[in-house]
């Protein structure tokens, strides 16, 4: 999808796209970008739930102004990866890790939804910053949304899968259902991580007093 954010004072504001079934052992797959204070940098949220539990949250700070134009956010969800990109650049890697008990999502059709929502609770500064209403209506544009996916049908519960290439996600070009990064990929995956990543939740120990969660050794 492609994605022009609220311009000037968003704070308190969340821009969401994200990708989710339904009931209370839920999975979903976000991008929420918490809004600022103008001239203040976005923030690009993205936490990854299964059976429910969350609490994966991984923050980063973007290389431009993502008011000023539109840019492609990307997601690639197969059995072995969720891989979030931006403008074809990876930005994390989920890997699957049911070999150490770390439940996957793989079993629950999702949907795709986009929401722009006051969250002036918690969005901006842990909620220091409230939403100026002043400032209303918040606008975010949204345009070519493209998608290659196994479609779900609730008549017998089966799924059928188109085996085309896509060109969303920053790897090879092969089935998406195989796909993974390559070197090039780690490369700029890495350096995502050392100049914008802000926050990691496998980085706060303080959160996690009986010891991080096991997918955070991978």
């Amino acid at each position: 999808m492609q994605i022009k954010l609220v311009p000037g004072n968003s704070a308190g504001t969340v821009t969401a796209y994200y990708l989710s079934s339904q009931g209370p052992t839920h999975d979903e797959i976000d991008f929420e970008f918490l809004g600022n204070l103008s001239g203040d940098p976005y923030t690009l949220h993205t936490n990854v739930f299964t059976q429910g539990k969350g609490n994966r949250e991984q923050q980063f700070k973007l290389w431009f102004d993502p008011t000023k134009d539109f840019h492609t956010y990307s997601i690639l969800w197969n059995p072995q990866h969720i891989i979030f990109s931006v403008d074809g650049i990876p930005i994390r890697d989920f890997k699957n890790a049911e070999s150490r008990g770390v439940a996957f999502p793989k079993n629950q059709p999702m949907r795709l939804y986009s929401s722009l929502w006051d969250a002036e609770d918690w969005a901006t500064r842990g909620g220091l910053i409230k939403t100026d209403w002043t400032m209303a209506p918040f606008v975010a544009s949204y345009r070519n949304f493209n998608a290659d996916a196994c479609v779900w049908s609730s008549v017998g519960g089966s799924t059928s899968c188109s085996s085309s290439a896509t060109t969303a996600a920053p790897t090879k070009r092969a089935s998406w259902l195989s796909q993974s990064l390559d070197s090039n990929g780690e490369q700029k995956l890495k350096w995502v991580r050392q100049n914008y990543m802000i926050y990691d939740y496998c980085n706060d120990r303080g959160r996690f007093p009986q010891g991080l969660p096991s997918e955070c050794a991978l």
